[in-house]
């Protein structure tokens, strides 16, 4: 699915790009990425994972802005992400990368699925992800 499909089945919704919402999306970002890190700390591998996972969502959200676009499905994000892939924006391991979370969150949230080394892994490439975003709203 592209933008344009994205629009039509309202995944998207077209809307001006706002600087306020950009940085407290990326402020969101950078927050749950240190909950997650402590959760990791504390051996509290669900949450490392959830709060990795929102912390990708947060900072795909605010490329989303960027953009000018307001999400209304977490996989709006993969949308925008292929898009920016198929324009030779952004890196295809990124797209791997958040459906990658979201997979790891739902099982945590929905299955009681979670490990030391899914909560690590996630803490990586989260990390990767976060990093990718925040360069990209400065580069589009």
């Amino acid at each position: 699915m592209n933008i344009k499909e994205g629009i039509e089945k309202r995944y998207l919704i077209p809307e001006k790009a706002s600087q306020g919402l950009i940085e407290k999306e990326l402020k969101e970002s950078e927050y749950d990425f240190s909950r997650a890190k402590t959760a990791f700390q504390e051996q509290d591998y669900k949450w490392t994972i959830v709060k990795s996972y929102y912390s990708m969502f947060h900072a795909g959200k605010a490329v989303c802005f960027h953009l000018g676009y307001r999400e209304k499905k977490h996989f709006a994000i993969t949308i925008v992400l292929e898009e920016l892939y198929n324009e030779g924006k952004i890196e295809g391991h990124f797209i791997a990368y958040f459906n990658a979370a979201i997979d790891s969150r739902e099982g945590a949230d929905y299955h009681y699925l979670h490990s030391k080394e899914t909560a690590e892994q996630n803490l990586k490439i989260a990390e990767a992800f976060n990093n990718r975003m925040r360069k990209l709203v400065e580069e589009l």
